[in-house]
């Protein structure tokens, strides 16, 4: 590899990092892979040290920086986050899945052995954890970066914080604000269309309401949502109905914990008023 600057350092000096797969669809991991000519720069910084997606290439830990993916729901899955605990100086978990459970956390709402029984032909050869949970519920995480898929600018801004030792500059206001900088009209004021917007994390650019379509907190719960004054407001004001309400709270990280207490609160017939 050519290197253009006198400051590379050495693979033998490089930090490593490594890229792990859990229980996902690996759409976080594309992200990364879609940062092209950003990820041919940072293969100068950085000795990419074990990313499957990416390379057969699998050196031993201990890892510098590790990437993780994907939710926990197996006994082998929750044996193998600890083992790459253990290996990691940071460890990042990026993404719905990993961070909140994922949409696969819908099993933490009903029986797991209703679901085997109604997919598999053979359910005894199923070995699976009853909850589908993040990474952070089984072993200490330094940074989460939420979305589903992640930003992989705000990808890109954490491995260069890691680099650089700070801490990442990644935004915690909500997707409202980031329709007001889009120059979008607010479509629950102008239409009446249920909105997730005023309580999820922002970081997607605000694309639904940019279509005339409400926000589905791809990028979970920002930083204290009032949940309840957002259930409230669905309910009394736009006239949506309770299954709807918690329809919205159960998508991509409905394990978050304010989603999860609020959507378990509305199932149980407590509206807030």
């Amino acid at each position: 590899m050519v290197q253009h600057s006198r400051t590379i350092e050495t693979a033998e000096t490089k930090p490593k990092l490594a890229v792990w797969k859990f229980t996902s669809c690996d759409g976080c991991q594309l992200s990364l892979l879609d940062c092209e000519d950003e990820l041919l720069q940072l293969a100068e910084q950085v000795e990419i040290a074990n990313f499957m997606e990416a390379s057969s290439v699998q050196l031993p830990g201990p890892y510098d920086l590790s990437l993780v993916e994907g939710s926990i729901t197996t006994p082998e899955e929750e044996r193998r986050i600890r083992e790459i605990r253990a290996q990691s100086r940071v460890l990042v978990t990026i993404g719905a899945c990993a961070t909140s459970g994922g949409i696969q956390a819908l099993r933490n709402f009903a029986e797991v052995d209703d679901f085997i029984a109604a997919v598999y032909a053979h359910p005894e050869y199923i070995d699976t954890l009853k909850t589908s949970t993040p990474a952070s519920a089984h072993v200490a995480v330094d940074f989460e970066l939420h979305g589903c898929p992640i930003n992989k600018r705000q990808l890109l801004e954490v491995i260069s914080a890691f680099l650089h030792r700070r801490p990442p500059q990644i935004p915690a206001h909500s997707v409202c604000i980031e329709c007001k900088l889009r120059g979008n009209v607010c479509v629950w004021v102008a239409h009446g269309t249920p909105c997730m917007g005023p309580v999820t994390h922002a970081g997607c650019g605000a694309i639904c309401p940019a279509y005339n379509r409400g926000c589905y907190a791809c990028y979970g719960p920002k930083e204290n949502p009032n949940t309840d004054s957002l259930c409230h407001w669905w309910q009394q004001e736009l006239g949506a109905e309770k299954a709807t309400v918690i329809e919205n709270l159960r998508n991509f990280n409905s394990a978050a914990p304010i989603f999860d207490v609020a959507s378990r609160r509305q199932e149980g017939g407590d509206d807030q008023d």
